[in-house]
């Protein structure tokens, strides 16, 4: 076996490190929003914490389909990027800030309007239901404000990201980070003469934090005019067949993605049925940790998109294959390596959530390192759609996940469940398998090659 074949020189993956490491940095910011909100939580008991995290189930939904949205954007902004076509790359910008903003709205009415359905939803029979879905009422009227913000930021900072410029992103990450701590620790408990406010106080920090990090967001693009910006008075000079385009690629993955939610939220309902507020906590706990290091997905997303979608929209595209091998290679390799890490993360546990009951300590444990174990596998799988996406190959991605999730996922875990005893750490961990059928099917489809090509000449301005 030719092994240059495979791997890449050292320059290049050092110019891949330099897109991939300030989005990894800014995911991480990210999840250590999360891991704080759950630390300070945690210290409010089971119930509490199980009310926030079963809310964060819902928003998960939302920040899947608001990311669905900007991954069909991100495939073009590459491309107009390499092609260096400015009104391509704003009729671009347009379409995810119209979409997301509607998507937005949406979440709001529904959240507002039919929240003790939804959570109710999530906690199938869990025998603590009641409680849970008290504090998690008081937290999601409260979040469902973040949502214009958040959509409005990730706009912004994913076409920064997807034009090379990842610095700025990561720097307002940051300050968002530091604010949303700062009023944690004031709200939650009450320090600085501040009412104890608990899960509400929990909420309104991140309300405050995502409406400050909109607000740099938006100074930052009309001061520095990044190509893709435009001024308010032209924001609807929309080109109506690329707006159509980006949409039908984005309705693709979104139907994978929302396939691969409803299949974490049906597991979600049927874990949470296993047991009481421990099974909620613990495993919450699992994946809060957990998700420092899935920050790689998002880097590995990015480096792919930019270097491949770049060279595409150049129209070089031998270099592109080439370069996505590599890229595959490597995300292989940092999966490895990232699991290695995260083995050793369970002695944050005691730290993180000490205040949380025994069970639900050892359920976290036990899922971090079976999280470990299939990180590879993910962090392949993760660069083999990105390839399929780099060329316009949305495809892939919605067969691929939803075949994968309704022939076999689903049918697993709703066997288990109803044939079994075992705990939600054993059903998760058998039904990821269907995890390793995925990467043999995506690379079947990756060889055909529908993805190799150069969409922004299709689609010139």
């Amino acid at each position: 076996m030719n092994i240059k074949k495979y791997i890449g020189p050292a320059h290049f993956y050092k110019m891949a490190l330099g897109i991939a490491v300030p989005v990894m940095l800014q995911a991480l910011l990210q999840s250590l929003v999360s891991l704080i909100d759950n630390f300070m939580v945690a210290g409010l008991g089971d119930i509490k914490m199980s009310g926030v995290n079963v809310t964060n189930q819902l928003l998960f939904i939302f920040i899947v389909a608001s990311n669905t949205l900007v991954s069909g954007g991100a495939i073009f902004m590459s491309q107009f990027n390499g092609a260096k076509d400015r009104e391509g790359m704003q009729q671009t910008f347009r379409y995810k800030v119209l979409t997301i903003s509607v998507l937005a709205t949406v979440a709001i009415a529904l959240s507002l309007l039919l929240p003790s359905q939804m959570l109710g939803l999530l906690l199938n029979s869990n025998s603590q239901s009641a409680g849970i879905i008290a504090e998690g009422k008081t937290y999601l009227s409260l979040i469902a404000l973040t949502f214009i913000p958040m959509g409005i930021s990730l706009a912004i900072g994913s076409s920064l990201r997807e034009i090379g410029k990842v610095r700025a992103p990561l720097i307002i990450s940051v300050a968002a980070t530091l604010v949303n701590t700062f009023f944690n620790w004031v709200l939650i408990y009450g320090n600085l003469g501040a009412p104890r406010m608990e899960v509400a106080g929990a909420a309104i920090a991140t309300v405050i934090a995502r409406a400050f990090e909109m607000i740099l967001f938006i100074a930052y693009a009309a001061g520095t005019k990044p190509p893709f910006w435009v001024k308010a008075r032209s924001f609807f000079n929309l080109n109506l067949r690329l707006f159509a385009a980006i949409l039908r690629k984005s309705g693709i993955i979104f139907l994978s993605e929302m396939s691969w939610v409803l299949t974490e939220t049906v597991m979600n309902a049927v874990y949470n049925g296993r047991g009481g507020a421990e099974i909620v906590s613990g495993m919450a706990g699992g994946w809060a940790i957990a998700n420092l290091f899935m920050l790689v997905f998002g880097g590995i997303h990015t480096s792919v998109g930019v270097i491949v979608g770049g060279t595409l929209g150049r129209n070089e595209l031998e270099t592109a294959r080439i370069q996505a091998r590599w890229l595959r290679s490597g995300a292989l390799i940092v999966g490895f390596v990232v699991a290695a890490i995260e083995c050793f993360s369970v002695f944050l546990i005691p730290v993180v959530f000490g205040n949380l009951s025994a069970e639900a300590r050892l359920i976290t444990r036990n899922m971090l390192w079976v999280i470990a174990l299939y990180m590879p596998v993910w962090t392949y799988l993760n660069a083999q759609f990105a390839t399929a996406r780099s060329g316009g190959d949305t495809i892939m991605g919605a067969w691929v996940d939803g075949g994968v999730n309704t022939v076999l996922f689903l049918p697993g875990i709703f066997l288990l469940a109803a044939f079994t005893k075992l705990g939600p750490i054993e059903m998760f961990a058998i039904v990821k398998l269907t995890d390793f059928v995925k990467v043999g099917i995506a690379h079947w489809q990756l060889t055909t090659e529908r993805w190799l090509k150069n969409l922004a000449a299709q689609h010139k301005s």
